[in-house]
């Protein structure tokens, strides 16, 4: 498994990631066994996947839970991020970007995580009220604390980004990015890219459209929270179809997976450092793993952007 550095933190991570979203994801995901979800992190692990991704709302707490006990015996393996500021259980709804409430939420991924400290903590999302170099300052006291070795934000804009900034180096930025939502094409990547910021895209499938997996005629259940993306919608969905088939006819004949190609096009874009895959089993798990060795070629990746265009 390759790696690559972590923004300016000195870490480095593995260039494909796991998402836990669906380990103990209860509140938007169909849960996976809780057995099998333990199973799949630590099966990340050992396939050379060094990088785990949680975050404190995933489950309300339960994903922490089992990735903490996953990671028992392994914890010197891997960097280990989560997230806070988002309201849920006894805390009502909502984003709170508080110094005061960070901590605290701090304080509980570790207690739920099992750990001492962890690698990377991302504020979660901006709360639109506190100033985020107020916010940001409070992680740098993490720091200062050897509560946390790396200080990130998720799903900021660049002006939440370079306030944050002013209170110290922001190592990451999380956001959504793959090849049908391009949006931090236009400010975002080139940003990260001059600040030294790892970029973390997630998302990189599309909510699953990347995977090659859909028909033309497949349709969301009605309690499919994937119904508010908008990405599924009839005309929209035709649309996407029509780009992954651009997109197979350049891959297939290389016998890589559109799910490989899609990871790998990401790999290959300015200050993108690992790509955080999400799965349901332990060989789903194995599979994204591999697709750090479907290098693809300069030719090969020109042709997969003017699909795009």
């Amino acid at each position: 498994m390759h790696s690559r550095a972590l923004g300016r933190s000195g870490i480095q991570i593995s260039t494909i990631g796991l998402g836990t979203n669906y380990v103990g994801g209860h509140n938007l995901y169909e849960q996976v066994d809780e057995d099998e979800g333990v199973r799949l992190v630590q099966r990340a692990v050992d396939s050379g996947i060094t990088f785990i991704d949680t975050a404190d709302v995933y489950g309300a707490g339960r994903s922490e839970e089992l990735v903490g006990k996953a990671l028992q015996g392994r914890r010197e393996r891997v960097v280990l991020a989560t997230k806070g500021g988002i309201l849920f259980g006894d805390a009502g709804t909502g984003v709170d970007n508080s110094p005061a409430y960070l901590r605290r939420a701090l304080q509980a991924s570790l207690k739920r995580l099992g750990v001492d400290h962890v690698d990377l903590y991302y504020i979660h999302r901006w709360d639109g009220s506190t100033p985020p170099e107020e916010a940001f300052g409070e992680l740098m006291r993490f720091k200062q604390e050897g509560l946390i070795r790396a200080a990130g934000v998720s799903n900021f804009e660049v002006p939440q980004i370079e306030a944050a900034m002013r209170a110290g180096p922001v190592d990451a930025l999380q956001s959504q990015y793959n090849m049908l939502q391009r949006q931090v094409e236009a400010e975002v990547l080139p940003f990260c890219a001059a600040n030294d910021i790892a970029f973390i895209p997630w998302g990189p499938l599309a909510y699953g459209l990347l995977s090659g997996k859909y028909q033309r005629d497949f349709q969301l259940g009605a309690n499919d929270w994937r119904q508010r993306s908008g990405a599924f919608d009839a005309e929209a969905y035709q649309r996407n179809m029509d780009i992954v088939d651009r997109l197979k006819a350049v891959v297939d004949p290389l016998g890589v997976s559109l799910a490989h190609g899609a990871t790998q096009w990401l790999l290959s874009r300015p200050a993108v450092a690992s790509v955080i895959a999400g799965a349901k089993r332990a060989e789903q798990v194995e599979d994204n793993a591999r697709a750090d060795k479907a290098a693809l070629d300069a030719k090969t990746l020109a042709a997969l952007d003017a699909c795009l265009s």
